[in-house]
């Protein structure tokens, strides 16, 4: 039967952990052995409904430099779920291609082409959720702390797809996961509740800037108006005011915490120029681990080693 990667808890907690071990081993050897092409003679389609460079650039150069070829569809190629039916986009892009990735608008498009697509789907981002870029972010913070015990992670901002993902992995391996977002932009409740459910984390929703931070090991944001939000930039800039990651929030958590973002940032909104800059930053790091992550992800699911 295929595999696909729709959701982080399409993994359980030991594959996670796996994962990571592979994920650096993966990382070392792409560095070191130009032999190395486990993808050779496969075709991967990235089908594009949600522009993004990070997520094209990641996933096509990974592709190549394990020996793949990458096919770029964008909004103009495919109008999924316009033009044609998603059900008969997955079965016809799996006649030609081993494996697709696809960054969509709506999650239910992603499910639909889940269930229709004969070869492996991997979720490159819906409105819903992000799971690519969480396993890049534990990642990055597996390599930069060497333990996730205890790890205290606060996300700062708008309860997006980042947090639903952040919550799904809540629910499969122990975390302190907190959400600080202003009132009426939390997060999916179903979601906080699968991730409350878990005896083994700590999650927390909450407005009150000064305590969510106290220890936290990990300060994460994200813009405040997503693509398909831009024509609330004004109205969000001043409801986010009080939200601004600043040198005084980094230096308010009693750690030498690290500073994370998705990218792309809005320097002087969410994130000072100062905080990016700062020797805390392992923004470009996280930005990297994006094409390594995914390479093993796909690895896994194609059975490839």
């Amino acid at each position: 039967m295929k595999r696909d990667f729709i959701h982080v808890t399409d993994y359980d907690k030991k594959e996670v952990y796996n994962f990571l071990e592979f994920a650096i081993q993966l990382k070392k050897r792409i560095q070191s052995d130009n032999e190395y092409k486990p993808f050779y003679g496969m075709s991967l389609a990235m089908i594009f409904a949600k522009p993004s460079a990070r997520t094209r650039v990641s996933f096509e150069t990974g592709f190549y430099k394990l020996g793949g070829h990458a096919l770029y569809l964008g909004p103009n190629d495919i109008g999924i779920g316009k033009r044609e039916a998603v059900k008969d986009i997955g079965r016809v892009i799996s006649r030609y291609n081993d494996i697709i990735m696809a960054r969509l608008f709506e999650h239910k498009h992603m499910l639909e082409l889940s269930e229709s697509a004969s070869v492996p789907v991997v979720n490159g981002l819906t409105d819903y959720n992000h799971p690519c870029q969480i396993m890049a972010d534990l990642l990055t913070i597996y390599e930069h702390t060497n333990s996730l015990d205890n790890i205290k992670v606060v996300y700062v901002g708008d309860g997006n797809n980042i947090v639903h993902s952040w919550l799904n992995l809540a629910s499969i391996i122990p975390l302190n996961f907190t959400c600080l977002c202003p009132e009426g932009f939390e997060p999916d409740s179903k979601t906080v509740e699968l991730a409350k459910d878990a005896p083994f984390s700590n999650i927390e929703i909450t407005h009150n800037v000064e305590n969510a931070i106290v220890g936290a090991d990990v300060i994460y944001t994200d813009v405040w108006a997503s693509m398909g939000q831009k024509e609330e930039v004004e109205s969000r800039g001043k409801i986010f005011s009080n939200f601004q990651v600043n040198s005084k929030m980094m230096n308010s958590t009693k750690k030498d915490t690290l500073f994370m973002h998705c990218l792309p940032a809005e320097r002087g909104r969410e994130v000072t120029d100062e905080v990016m800059e700062s020797s805390n930053s392992i923004v470009f790091d996280q930005a990297e681990n994006r094409m390594h992550a995914q390479n093993a992800i796909m690895l896994n699911i194609l059975n490839k080693s």
